[in-house]
C-alpha cells in the first residue's frame, strides 16, 4: 500500500465522525419542533446602571473579548512563517478568522447589554458563530488536512452567520427557530470534540483543543446559573457577567495553545 493510500485511509474514521455529526444535525432539524428563544436571555438578573452605562457589567466584562482577539491577530500575523506555529501556512486564516471574530463579539455582546432587544442579540451571535465556525475549519486543517480545513473555511463561516440570520428572520416573519444557530454552536463543538479523539495532533499542546471547550462548558452553566450566583455573591457579579469573563478565558486558551505549541516531528 503506498503512503498515500495509508494517508486516506487513516482520515476515514475522522471524515465518517463527521458525516455522523452532519447527518445528527440533519435529522435534529427535519424532526425537532422549532425552539423559542431561551427565557434566560429575556433578561439578566444585573441590571445596574454606574458611569452612564445600563447594565455595566453585563456591558464591561465583554472588554477581555477585544483584548483577545486583538492580540491573537497580531500574534498569528506575526508568526505566519513560523513553520513550528503554523507548518502549513493555510492553517492560519481560520485562526484569523476567529480572532476577529472574537474581538467584533465585544463589540456584538456589549450592544446587546445596553439595551436587551432581540435585534441586539443578532449581533451579538453572529460574531460568535463565525467564531465556532472557523475554530472548526481549524481542527480540521490540523486533524485531516490543512488544504480541506481552508477550503472549509468559507462555507463553515457562511453556515455559521446563515444560522444567525435564519434565527432572526424566523423571529420577524414565522415561528421562532433558534435550532439552527444551536447546531452550528453545539454541532462544532461535538465535531472538533470527534476530530480530536479519532486523529493525533500535529502540533504540541493538542489536547488545548479539549480544554477550551471544557471552559467554554463551565462559561454556560454560569450563564443559566445567572441570579443563584448573582444573589449567591452578595449582588456583586451574576452568572451572566461570569459567563463572559470565562468564555473570554477559553478563547485565551486558543492564544495560549498557539503560542506554547511545536510541530510533532514523531506524528
Amino acid at each position: 500500500m503506498s503512503l498515500a493510500e495509508i494517508a486516506r485511509v487513516k482520515r476515514m474514521p475522522g471524515a465518517f465522525g463527521m458525516l455522523a455529526v452532519a447527518a445528527v444535525a440533519l435529522l435534529a432539524l427535519a424532526f425537532l419542533p422549532p425552539l423559542p428563544e431561551p427565557r434566560q436571555f429575556q433578561g439578566f438578573v444585573d441590571q445596574r446602571t454606574f458611569f452612564g452605562i445600563a447594565n455595566f457589567m453585563n456591558v464591561v466584562s465583554n472588554l477581555p473579548f477585544l483584548f483577545v482577539g486583538i492580540y491573537g491577530f497580531a500574534f498569528v500575523v506575526r508568526h505566519a512563517q513560523d513553520r513550528q506555529v503554523f507548518a502549513s501556512a493555510d492553517e492560519r486564516w481560520p485562526y484569523l478568522t476567529c480572532f476577529v471574530a472574537i474581538a467584533l463579539t465585544c463589540f456584538g455582546s456589549s450592544y446587546y447589554h445596553l439595551d436587551i432587544d432581540p435585534a441586539g442579540l443578532f449581533w451579538d451571535r453572529l460574531p460568535m458563530a463565525i467564531g465556532f465556525m472557523s475554530l472548526l475549519a481549524a481542527v480540521i486543517g490540523e486533524r485531516i488536512d490543512p488544504k480541506l480545513g481552508l477550503r472549509l473555511l468559507v462555507p463553515l463561516v457562511l453556515i455559521g452567520a446563515g444560522s444567525v440570520i435564519y434565527w432572526r428572520w424566523s423571529a420577524l416573519y414565522a415561528t421562532e427557530n433558534l435550532l439552527p444557530y444551536g447546531i452550528v454552536q453545539y454541532g462544532s463543538i461535538a465535531a472538533v470534540l470527534v476530530l480530536c479523539a479519532l486523529y493525533p495532533p500535529r502540533y504540541t499542546h493538542g489536547a488545548y483543543f479539549v480544554h477550551v471547550i471544557a471552559i467554554y462548558a463551565l462559561a454556560k452553566v454560569a450563564e443559566v446559573l445567572d441570579a443563584r450566583i448573582y444573589y449567591a455573591f452578595g449582588e456583586m457579579i451574576s452568572g451572566h457577567t461570569l459567563k463572559h469573563l470565562i468564555a473570554a478565558f477559553a478563547t485565551y486558551w486558543v492564544w495560549r495553545m498557539l503560542r506554547l505549541r511545536s510541530v510533532v516531528h514523531d506524528r
